[in-house]
């Protein structure tokens, strides 16, 4: 079997990937460009892809390919009806990610309530040293406990979110991007009542029709003051344009692990926000905990050793 790897850098360089030589010669290639693609999948027998996308057209000039295998859950760089039609299996791997992701979401959201980038300025700069106070209370941070927190898409991220913020005391409830997840023990409530309603909004939805532009200029303003916005989903769920311009005519606070074009491009007006300490943005990573690529790399081995015992 031939295999190819096209962008291994996505899945990080302290990973051990040799484990996939046990199933046949493995080309490794970082990374791949949309022009690079055709040309290094021709004679694979199996391909495996983060996000370089196979094309319907791809594959009927890749007549070994039997199985892709998708290192993620979404698989929407792959046209699988063409897949089908051409009988390649295409394999992702879900649910490897859900505790880095939770993680995350309160990583973020703990550091924009408890004012963390101001607090570690002043300490920094010196100016508690200069201070001759043993604190600073200055910017009045919050606790989780008392909040209400909503969640846009309950899947199994967001339930595991309701389930933590729960704990710290948070009253939960949340907004069904299809209209169809409705049988939760948390009140289901609609987008405008969980913009005006809640302190803390986090999103874990897909990007497809119901979710695109969902947060834009026109549902932002129900935001309260002070409140908390943050997406683990997918870029383009938020409006970048129109959230920049909120966070500069109010107080407001926003976390985002994604955007929606990755990596961020240097006109993102997200980059002129005036008051940057309202704003926190990590490059896609919340999913990329160390345990989280280690379980990834073992589905993607699982897939293939199922499919090679057909």
């Amino acid at each position: 079997m031939n295999i190819v790897l096209l962008d291994a850098k996505t899945l990080g360089d302290d990973l051990d990937i040799r484990i996939l030589e046990s199933f046949g010669t493995l080309t490794v290639y970082q990374t791949t460009s949309p022009e690079q693609a055709l040309e290094r999948i021709q004679i694979a027998d199996i391909v495996i892809t983060n996000k370089v996308v196979i094309s319907a057209n791809m594959m009927e000039e890749t007549p070994r390919l039997k199985l892709i295998c998708i290192a993620a859950t979404g698989m929407n760089n792959i046209d699988l009806d063409a897949a089908k039609f051409k009988g390649i299996e295409v394999k992702n791997v879900a649910g490897y990610s859900t505790k880095s992701v939770v993680q995350h979401t309160f990583a973020m959201g703990l550091y924009l309530l408890e004012k963390m980038a101001y607090y570690d300025a002043v300490v920094k700069d010196a100016s508690w040293s200069e201070s001759g106070l043993f604190t600073d209370v200055s910017r009045p941070f919050y606790e989780i406990s008392g909040k209400r927190w909503g969640i846009i898409g309950l899947g199994n991220i967001g339930q595991e979110v309701a389930k933590i913020a729960t704990a710290f005391g948070a009253e939960v409830s949340y907004y069904s991007t299809s209209g169809k997840n409705l049988h939760h023990a948390y009140p289901h409530q609609s987008l405008e009542f969980i913009l005006r309603d809640c302190d803390i909004i986090s999103i874990h939805a897909p990007l497809n029709d119901d979710t695109y532009n969902l947060i834009n200029e026109n549902n932002l303003p129900y935001m309260k003051d002070n409140a908390i916005l943050l997406n683990l989903g997918r870029g383009g769920i938020i409006n970048e344009t129109d959230l920049a311009f909120e966070l500069d005519r109010r107080t407001l606070y926003a976390g985002l692990d994604v955007l929606e074009q990755e990596p961020m491009t240097l006109t993102n007006r997200l980059n002129e926000v005036r008051h940057k300490e309202r704003l926190l943005i990590t490059p896609h990573m919340a999913w990329a905990s160390i345990e989280a690529r280690k379980k990834l790399l073992e589905g993607i081995v699982e897939n293939i050793r199922v499919f090679m015992e057909k």
